[in-house]
This record gives C-alpha cells, sequence and structure tokens, in this order.
C-alpha cells in the first residue's frame, strides 16, 4: 500500500480529506494546500497548536485611518460578538469557503460602510461567488440585529460608523490569523470556536491588532 496523495511513500495515517491513507510528509505539505480539510481532523487541530503564521506589519493593513481602541470594543462587545459568530458562521455554511473567501467578503462588507460614512451608499458585492455569499449573510444578519434593536429599544443603536470599526477589527483579525495556505481555514476555524453559539461572549484579544 501506498500514500493516496505521493503514490510513493508508506501511508501512516488517515485521511479524511482524501478519505485514504497518506504519509505524514503528504498530510504536512498538502494540508489545507491541496487538500480541503475538516476542521475536526486531529491531525488538523495539533498542526494548529503549533502554526505560527507570519504577523503582517501595520504598514502591511489596509484601513489603516480607522482607529480601533479597547474601548471601542469593550464598548460595542455584544455587536463584536454578533460580527464573528455571524462571519464564522458564514463562512461555514458556504461550501468551499476558505479565509481568502472571508477576507474577500470583509473587505467588501468595509468598502460599503466606508460610502455610508461618505453620504453616498454604494454596494460593493465581491465578484467572487463564495464572498458575495457571504457578504449577503452578513448583510442580512446587521438588518436583522437592527430590527431587534428598533423593536426591544424603539431605536436603533448601533451606527454604521461602529459597524465599520469592528469590521475593520475583524479584518485585522483574518490578517493575523490566515496562514497563507491556499484552502486554509484556521480563521473560520478561530472564529468557530472564540465566537461559539453561546449566551454570553467572550473578551476579545485586542491588545496586538489596534492602530493608534
Amino acid at each position: 500500500m501506498v500514500c493516496a496523495i505521493c503514490e510513493i511513500r508508506r501511508p501512516k495515517r488517515f485521511c479524511p480529506g482524501v478519505r485514504g491513507d497518506i504519509c505524514t510528509i503528504c498530510c504536512g505539505t498538502e494540508r489545507e494546500v491541496t487538500v480541503s480539510c475538516p476542521l475536526d481532523c486531529e491531525y488538523l487541530r495539533d498542526a494548529r497548536r503549533h502554526d505560527k503564521p507570519e504577523q503582517p506589519g501595520i504598514e502591511q493593513l489596509p484601513n489603516r485611518d480607522i482607529r480601533v481602541s479597547e474601548n471601542f470594543l469593550d464598548d460595542h462587545q455584544d455587536m463584536l460578538f454578533f460580527l464573528g459568530q455571524t462571519v464564522g458562521a458564514a463562512a461555514l455554511d458556504v461550501p468551499g469557503a476558505v479565509d481568502y473567501d472571508v477576507r474577500e467578503a470583509i473587505d467588501s462588507l468595509i468598502r460599503t460602510y466606508r460610502t455610508l460614512q461618505s453620504g453616498v451608499y454604494y454596494e460593493s458585492v465581491p465578484a467572487n461567488p463564495l464572498a458575495a455569499s457571504i457578504y449577503a449573510a452578513v448583510q442580512q444578519a446587521i438588518a436583522r440585529y437592527r430590527e431587534e434593536e428598533q423593536k426591544a429599544l424603539g431605536m436603533t443603536k448601533t451606527r454604521d460608523a461602529d459597524i465599520l470599526g469592528l469590521l475593520v477589527f475583524l479584518q485585522r483579525l483574518e490578517f493575523s490569523r490566515n496562514n497563507g495556505r491556499k484552502r486554509g481555514r484556521a480563521f473560520v476555524d478561530f472564529l468557530s470556536r472564540f465566537y461559539p453559539d453561546a449566551e454570553e461572549p467572550p473578551v476579545a484579544e485586542p491588545s496586538s491588532l489596534l492602530l493608534p
């Protein structure tokens, strides 16, 4: 028997991504590159614990003009939890979606909310259909969130500027979590664990993602 990927080396483990036995070398090199790995794969989870994605410099981050402070995140914890949960769930609901699709969706959402600040509203829907599906799901969820606010408070307290700032925070978080692999879902995995379907939102980890 030989590895289902390289067809040379002896297999050492079962890969749920290719539904066959593979060698450890192919598991390491092809994981989330040519193989779409299920998030519950034990070898992928172990690799996540040792993953050290290259951290982008401040000059590499988009939207550096938008200030996101720790106080801002503290004041909008509920909305941040909601957006993190929504983005993660939307990505998991779109078959084949990876971190780069999420990056594109968030970028388009930010572009859209930037137009609201200028007074000329324009929807920047991604051309990529996977990113467009995530974009639409998040927009619909935000609309429902505001409807619930209106019913409960008699008004909508969440401003477009607040949503814009939180989207920029999630964008920076994606840049810091993306492992650079073509089919990588490290950021989606992080969102599904950090923003689970729970009543109480956890405290975000903003310190390395804020810009003055």
